[in-house]
């Protein structure tokens, strides 16, 4: 008898184009909010949010897959991935579903997908006649883009904090 592994994936829309994170490594599916902004950090982080009184930063992931601009919409959430122990954010058009798929039916990704592209693909999924992008989100972010977010978001804390007690 042979058993085949199954995982859950919570699909989600860029544009016209599909992509999926396990379901482990969605912490929750939230509402769009506008992040405070960030000075000095990559235009396709739109900032932070506060999120169970932690700061987590907010990934546009059209700018950081370099997709077309969003048309925006009343379905836009933001998604808040646990990535190896860290909360990061990304923005997203749509959340489709959560399904249960068959691992072995995970393709890896095309050989012409190299560097930080291919860093962060799992693998392609079928799904009916479409393809979905399997996203590995513990690479979605470079240890280079950690520090630096890690840093932007140390001193957005003292400018609040310092702006907090000159006001009291």
């Amino acid at each position: 008898m042979t058993t085949t592994a199954a995982t859950k994936l919570v699909t989600f829309r860029l544009g016209e184009d599909l992509f999926a994170a396990d379901i482990y490594s969605v912490e929750r599916v939230l509402r769009y909010q506008t992040p405070t902004p960030i000075p000095n950090v990559p235009e396709w982080i739109e900032g932070v949010i506060d999120y169970q009184q932690r700061v987590v930063p907010v990934i546009n992931l059209r700018r950081r897959f370099e997709l077309a601009a969003p048309a925006g919409g009343n379905d836009t959430r933001i998604l808040v991935f646990n990535c190896e122990g860290d909360w990061i954010a990304g923005v997203v058009d749509q959340v489709l579903d959560v399904a249960s798929m068959d691992t072995s039916k995970v393709a890896a990704p095309p050989k012409m997908f190299r560097g930080l592209a291919g860093e962060y693909l799992r693998g392609i999924v079928r799904r009916d006649t479409r393809l979905v992008i399997y996203l590995d989100i513990a690479h979605l972010l470079s240890s280079s883009d950690r520090l630096m977010l890690e840093q932007a978001v140390d001193d957005r804390l003292v400018v609040e904090r310092t702006a907090t007690e000159s006001d009291g």
